[in-house]
C-alpha cells in the first residue's frame, strides 16, 4: 500500500474510531463523523509537525517503540482536548477522555497495520 493511500485509511480508520468511543461513552462526544474526521486530520498534522520537530531540530529519533508510541499518545490526546473547543458538537470530558480516545485510535490503527501486513 502506498504511503498516501494509507494516510487516507487511516484518517478513515481514526475517525471511525472516535466514532465508536463516542457510541461507548467513553469522554469524547464527536456528534459527527465529519467532526471525526476533522479532528483525525489535525492529529495527522500535529504528529507529523511535533515529529519533525524532535527529529530535525532536536536531533530525537522516534520512528517507533515505545518513546514513538507515547508522544504520538500525547499529541492525539492533546489535540482531541483542543479540538473540543474548536469544532462544534465535538466534546471531550477532560483529559481522561482525550487520552481514552487517543489509545483507542493507537489501538485500531496497529491492529489495522498488522492486518494489511499479513494481506500485503
Amino acid at each position: 500500500m502506498g504511503p498516501i493511500l494509507g494516510f487516507i485509511v487511516w484518517l478513515v480508520v481514526a475517525a471511525v474510531v472516535l466514532l465508536i468511543v463516542d457510541r461507548l461513552n467513553m469522554g469524547i462526544k464527536v456528534g459527527n463523523f465529519t467532526n471525526a474526521a476533522l479532528a483525525a486530520i489535525v492529529i495527522a498534522i500535529v504528529a507529523a509537525v511535533v515529529e519533525w520537530f524532535l527529529g530535525s531540530l532536536l536531533g530525537l529519533a522516534l520512528p517507533g517503540g515505545f518513546l514513538g508510541a507515547i508522544v504520538a499518545l500525547l499529541v492525539a490526546a492533546v489535540v482531541l482536548f483542543f479540538a473540543a473547543r474548536i469544532f462544534k458538537g465535538m466534546t471531550v470530558d477532560g483529559f481522561k477522555g482525550a487520552f481514552i480516545g487517543a489509545i483507542g485510535i493507537a489501538v485500531v490503527g496497529w491492529v489495522l497495520n498488522w492486518l494489511v501486513g499479513l494481506i500485503f
